[in-house]
């Protein structure tokens, strides 16, 4: 698994946009199990902070310090450093896993390896993200499209593919469940959206390169508003554990 987001992990925290309370609605309608779940690579716990509601105990793990440092405090969530793809949790562990906004940087077949094992039988597998800003500002939203296609071009990861293709095209060895659609929306200001620009990972490429912030470059171009309403497509694959699978995918 890839670290992009230790260097801003207070950053992370503070402009990264939350789901819905509608997405957490739905799984709570579909969970086998409510005593303990598995929010890998929790970030700064954004999504662990939701389940709380859902379980009588989150494990949160992720492989960077930083983020975790910066993370929601809460009795339920227990964090602990550790990889995706190996942990020290015991076989069938967990009712429930989740990755918010982090599968397409794992080592897919060693990290099933791994929720297979921790995953108990019937257990819930839930895979979330979210798809590119759409801003219901034209001008906004040229200025947002051309930094991405065109100035970030060949500083995105190769991974960040998954997300463009709507995590349709991940690896997912689950018997499949049939979902919603969910969206997230925000009202933000200038800071709010510059922030989260900020957190993308190809702008850290780019810095590493050119030691040049290249949100800075499209300040001049950026049309003045006061706020500005913005939404994200809800990127989600859910699945179920069959009752007689093994530890071997």
């Amino acid at each position: 698994m890839k670290d992009n987001f230790s260097h801003n992990s207070g950053e992370y925290a503070r402009f990264r946009p939350s789901y819905p309370e509608e997405v957490f609605n739905f799984l709570e309608t579909i969970l086998t199990g409510r005593e303990r779940v598995w929010d890998c690579a929790t970030g700064t716990g954004q999504v662990a902070g939701k389940l709380v509601m859902l379980f009588n105990e989150v494990q949160a793990t992720d492989l960077s310090e930083n983020q975790l440092k910066n993370a929601v405090s809460h009795p339920k969530i227990q964090y602990s450093q550790q990889l995706a793809e190996g942990t020290n949790f015991p076989d069938h562990y967990v009712d429930c896993i989740t990755v918010g906004q982090a599968i397409h940087w794992f080592d897919f077949e060693k990290f099933y390896a791994e929720a297979n094992r921790v995953l108990k039988p019937n257990g819930i597998m839930v895979v979330l993200g979210y798809g590119n800003i759409q801003t219901g500002n034209k001008e906004v939203q040229h200025v947002i499209e051309k930094l991405y296609s065109e100035t970030l071009e060949g500083y995105w990861d190769p991974e960040r593919r998954y997300v463009d293709e709507d995590y349709k095209t991940i690896p997912f060895p689950f018997t499949e469940i049939d979902h919603p659609g969910f969206k997230i929306s925000h009202s933000w200001n200038r800071e709010q959206l510059l922030g989260y620009l900020k957190t993308w990972s190809a702008v850290k490429n780019y810095v590493d390169k050119h030691q040049i912030n290249p949100i800075d470059l499209i300040l001049p171009i950026l049309p003045a508003f006061d706020t500005v309403d913005i939404t994200f497509p809800v990127l989600m694959r859910i699945g179920k554990k069959p009752e007689n699978q093994t530890n071997d995918l």
